[in-house]
């Protein structure tokens, strides 16, 4: 009796397994199946560019409340005039100590943000420049800044305050870069100042 529980419950097992993998291969386009997470596919957020029915406006994409900053950003006091930039001249010193690492990092910033058109070394020489649609901008350790001055004796706050704000055909770069990235790109900078 013992032996035949035994083969009745193999065989039921036995079937159990077949019909398990059997089902598994069965595929119908009208029956997809159990989706798991379900609200990765239909998002129940808004996107950025849709209708929004709870602002006044109805846009989903909001400007950040005023006052507000991300986090790790910090406020920039000076304005965008000659008077502002020969302030952070005089009052803004690099708080980041110098070290290989940061300068290795500095240079890596440097290459993606600013290389294009200041080129590798510096001298102006960038692949948009190449082109030969754009002028290219003075060499750091040649030129003359349009703001008078060689370029070899800008300050930490020159550099600074012209990455916040631009010059020229060079735009803000203030959203792209943090605080801490700013100023490991003036620090490099400084480098390509003292190359010839």
């Amino acid at each position: 009796m013992m032996k035949n529980n035994s083969k009745i419950f193999g065989l039921a097992a036995g079937a159990f397994c077949l019909a398990s993998v059997l089902s598994s291969c069965w595929h119908s386009n009208q029956d997809p199946g159990y989706e798991y997470a379900p609200n990765m596919y239909d998002a129940i957020a808004y996107n950025p560019d849709q209708k929004n029915p709870t602002f006044k406006d109805g846009k989903s994409a909001q400007k950040p409340v005023e006052g507000t900053l991300p986090v790790g950003w910090e406020r920039y006091h000076y304005a965008n005039t000659m008077e502002g930039y020969e302030a952070a001249s005089a009052e803004l010193k690099n708080p980041i100590a110098k070290s290989d690492s940061v300068l290795a990092e500095g240079k890596n910033l440097y290459l993606n943000m600013c290389g294009h058109c200041h080129g590798d070394q510096g001298h102006g020489d960038g692949s948009i420049v190449k082109l030969g649609k754009f002028p290219p901008p003075p060499s750091y350790a040649t030129g003359t800044s349009s703001r008078g001055g060689g370029m070899k004796d800008l300050t930490d706050g020159k550099i600074y305050h012209t990455i916040v704000y631009g010059l020229n055909l060079m735009g803000s770069h203030a959203s792209q870069l943090s605080p801490e990235e700013r100023w490991k790109i003036v620090m490099y900078v400084h480098e390509l100042q003292q190359a010839q």
